[in-house]
C-alpha cells in the first residue's frame, strides 16, 4: 500500500499527539480513521515521517538515536494498539463497539521511553 496524489482510493486519518517521548524523538498518538483501507495507519504514519517503532515494511529504516536503539530495535513487532474499534455490522447495521487494555509489551516500550 502507498500514498498517491492520482487515481488512488480515498483515506483519511486523524492524528493526535497524546504524550511525547524520548526528549521528542517518539510518541503515543491517537489515530482515529475516517476511512479503513488495508495498512492506513502504517502508511499514513510513515508517510508524514512519522512511522511505527518496530515497523519494518514502512518504516524507511530510520532508527530512533540515543540510549534507546538496542531496546527499541529489540521491540518484536509493530507499535500498533487498537484500544477501541467500532463500525456498523454489514448485515444488522448495528452499532458494534470494542475496546482493548494497553498490552504490558507496549507499556513496558512507553515507560522506556519516558525516562
Amino acid at each position: 500500500q502507498a500514498v498517491v496524489l492520482q487515481n488512488g482510493k480515498h483515506a483519511v486519518t486523524r492524528v493526535r499527539v497524546m504524550q511525547e517521548l524520548a526528549g521528542g524523538a517518539a510518541a503515543v498518538v491517537e489515530c482515529k480513521l475516517e476511512t479503513g483501507r488495508t495498512h492506513q495507519i502504517r502508511v499514513h504514519m510513515s508517510y508524514a515521517g512519522h512511522a511505527l517503532l518496530g515497523d519494518q515494511t514502512y518504516s524507511r529504516k530510520r532508527k530512533l538515536a540515543g540510549a534507546y536503539t538496542e531496546q527499541v530495535a529489540a521491540f518484536p513487532r509493530q507499535a500498533l494498539h487498537a484500544g477501541f474499534l467500532g463500525f456498523k455490522h454489514p448485515i444488522t447495521g448495528r452499532a458494534l463497539r470494542y475496546t482493548s487494555p494497553l498490552p504490558a509489551d507496549m507499556q513496558g516500550l512507553i515507560a522506556l521511553l519516558s525516562v
